[in-house]
């Protein structure tokens, strides 16, 4: 069972995942445990041009910050 986020609104504000029908937009740890599981990184650890791509993969993850 899912439970409320106390950080929803700040991390609302910080999130920058462009998907419109995100129903874990703001709700960092469903978000994490989410892409963890498809063997993804969130949209956070991404910059927005990056992001906007919907490549979370670890190795776009390292391409970009190397």
């Amino acid at each position: 069972m899912a439970q409320e986020c106390t950080n929803y609104e700040a991390n609302l504000e910080e999130c920058n995942c462009s998907y419109s029908g995100c129903p874990r937009k703001g709700n960092c740890c469903e978000c994490i445990q989410y892409h963890l599981g498809r063997k993804e990184l969130p949209a956070c650890t991404f910059p927005d041009d990056v992001e906007k791509t919907y490549d979370r993969s670890f190795e776009k993850f390292i391409e970009v910050h190397s």
